[in-house]
């Protein structure tokens, strides 16, 4: 089985993040994921860059992995101007962690990525694909992807308005038939 026809695919992901001072005093720094290395090596957090108030790291190395059964979510996210992957961060709960948030995953496919951001837990970053994980991305796709054509379901012919369910039910007691007009029901003499 080649590489290209197995129903999964498994790259590292090296994730790089810009740090930039808060615009307002209640946020002290803006995150934000700015690029994706295939092939990375192990990384915790560290620094490629410091520059006029913007610290670039490489925070970590994760695994982008491609499922056969996703393939359509992958066009989607390749069709994207530019192709993108997504990098999905988290605030970190860990008082002893140096950083306020942790990368949580990243993916390739766009309908993961509308989970995670309707979640509203996660900051969800949309990061542009390198172009050799473009290339490798496509040919997965391209190597999996089945166009199921649309089949109209046929209605049944069965009529339901025969049956006549929930009209009313034998075993609760009612005061008055649910047939009988309302002013058979009145009872019988005078109300004063």
């Amino acid at each position: 089985m080649t590489l290209l026809t197995s129903k999964t695919r498994t790259i590292p992901l090296g994730i790089v993040l810009a740090r930039r001072r808060g615009v307002t005093r209640w946020v002290k720094y803006a995150w934000s994921a700015i690029a994706v290395v295939p092939g990375a090596g192990r990384a915790d957090w560290k620094l490629m860059r410091d520059e006029e108030g913007v610290q670039e790291y490489h925070a970590c190395t994760l695994p982008l992995d491609l499922h056969r059964a996703d393939v359509e979510a992958y066009k989607v996210s390749l069709s994207m101007d530019p192709p993108s992957v997504f990098v999905v961060l988290r605030p970190s709960v860990d008082l002893d962690s140096p950083h306020d948030l942790f990368v949580q995953g990243v993916t390739a496919s766009a309908y993961e990525a509308q989970d995670y951001l309707d979640s509203g837990e996660e900051q969800v970053e949309p990061v542009p694909m390198p172009e050799g994980l473009v290339a490798l991305v496509r040919d997965f796709v391209d190597a999996h992807f089945r166009d199921e054509p649309f089949i109209k379901r046929q209605r049944d012919r069965q009529r339901v308005d025969l049956s006549e369910d929930g009209i009313g039910d034998a075993r609760i007691r009612q005061t008055a038939d649910v047939y009988r007009a309302p002013g058979a029901a009145k009872p019988k003499g005078r109300v004063q």
